[in-house]
């Protein structure tokens, strides 16, 4: 039984009668560019075929009723009166809402059966594509106008402001905006984007190694804090200003450590965009030299790797069949990525996995992806 059939039977045993609709957004990953879009660079996500999904009926009232298949949890609010209450993955919907109100749109109720098979807290963004699903149903549902770009600010409006998480804009661009086959070279300033193919004869593969990230917020904004700092010391408000050639003329002049820093940043934009050359020459081979340099420049510079994540793109890269590999995500644990040949992929999933399980005890999911469109109505 397919995900979506599994939401619709899910909606009917507890609603009773079929949805009208059924929505989906997905999950993503982040083939290069790592901590460069809170400095306001490059990056280049992959919507993957892992979503949520929502099975929604119309309501003529003002209410949204939720059942989380995946949780057997329920929840209701009313659109004319609702409140933060306490974290909840209903808290996530609520703030999409209230994004959408503030810019007076009417929203009327639904109810909806939500099931989704992006892993939580691997890195995969499983958040955005709740967020995102959720302003596909309100589209439908309150028929407004569907504005990707608008409705992927609305999803990180619901993050920062409501539920209170500080992400960027990446991860509800990518779900609002993918196409199959590309990932999408972001601007993360100016918010332009730009669908880059991915090459013939490869496919991308997540490598999740099984453990989650610890202490990310704090080491987050410790890394945000020296970058602003960087900047400040090139007297720009962001790093994306600072070329490389005016970098490496003055990088002696900063302490190692805000050194480090900044030289992974400055560097990750130029191989993000070399990247998206390499993809549009069709060059798999240069893609994947690029992302095992982000690897290195995100496990030296910036130091965001953990043991099990270098340890996965090792056993990775030993792979005669792997062009290239990094850890993605903000880091210490979650995911790492692969660019492989198709013709070997499945062979890649079954000898990495025994490697890397031989080397760490720790037994890994490994998922072959394929990209996909983003939110949609299906």
């Amino acid at each position: 039984m397919s995900l979506r059939e599994e939401v619709e039977v899910a909606f009917i045993n507890h609603f009773g009668g079929e949805p009208d609709i059924v929505v989906c957004a997905p999950g993503r990953v982040n083939l290069i560019g790592e901590h460069t879009d809170y400095n306001g660079g490059f990056v280049m996500p992959m919507a993957i075929d892992r979503a949520m999904y929502i099975a929604v009926r119309y309501r003529r009232d003002d209410t949204v009723v939720l059942l989380s298949a995946d949780f057997n949890h329920k929840a209701r609010f009313n659109l004319k009166k609702f409140n933060y209450i306490k974290p909840h993955w209903c808290e996530y919907i609520k703030g999409v809402a209230h994004a959408l109100q503030r810019r007076n749109l009417s929203l009327r109720g639904w109810d909806g059966a939500m099931l989704g098979n992006v892993p939580r807290g691997s890195g995969l963004s499983s958040s955005a594509a709740l967020e995102l699903a959720a302003a596909k149903a309100f589209s439908e549902v309150s028929n407004f106008p569907w504005d990707p770009v608008d409705m992927a600010v609305a999803g990180q409006e619901a993050e920062n402001n409501w539920v209170g998480v500080n992400c960027g804009i990446m991860d509800q661009m990518i779900s609002a905006c993918g196409k199959a086959g590309h990932a999408y070279l972001l601007d993360c300033r100016s918010l332009k984007g730009e669908h880059v193919p991915l090459p013939d004869g490869v496919r991308v593969v997540i490598l999740d190694t099984a453990t989650r990230r610890g202490l990310v917020d704090s080491a987050y904004n410790e890394r945000r804090s020296q970058c602003e700092d960087a900047a400040k010391f090139f007297g720009v408000e962001l790093l994306r200003d600072v070329s490389p050639e005016a970098f490496f003329k003055r990088a002696d002049e900063l302490p190692e450590c805000t050194r480090k820093r900044a030289r992974h940043v400055i560097t990750e934009d130029q191989r993000t965009l070399a990247a998206a050359e390499a993809m549009r020459s069709g060059d798999s081979k240069r893609l994947g030299q690029l992302m095992y340099e982000s690897h290195v420049s995100l496990r030296d510079d910036f130091e965001v790797c953990n043991d099990a994540l270098n340890t996965m793109v090792e056993c990775a890269m030993a792979h005669p069949a792997c062009l290239g590999a990094r850890m993605t995500g903000a880091g210490f644990g979650g995911c790492a990525v692969a660019l492989v040949r198709e013709d070997a992929a499945a062979d890649f999933e079954r000898e990495v996995a025994a490697a890397y399980q031989q080397a760490t005890q720790l037994e890994p999911a490994v998922y072959v992806c394929v990209a996909t469109d983003g939110a949609r109505r299906l």
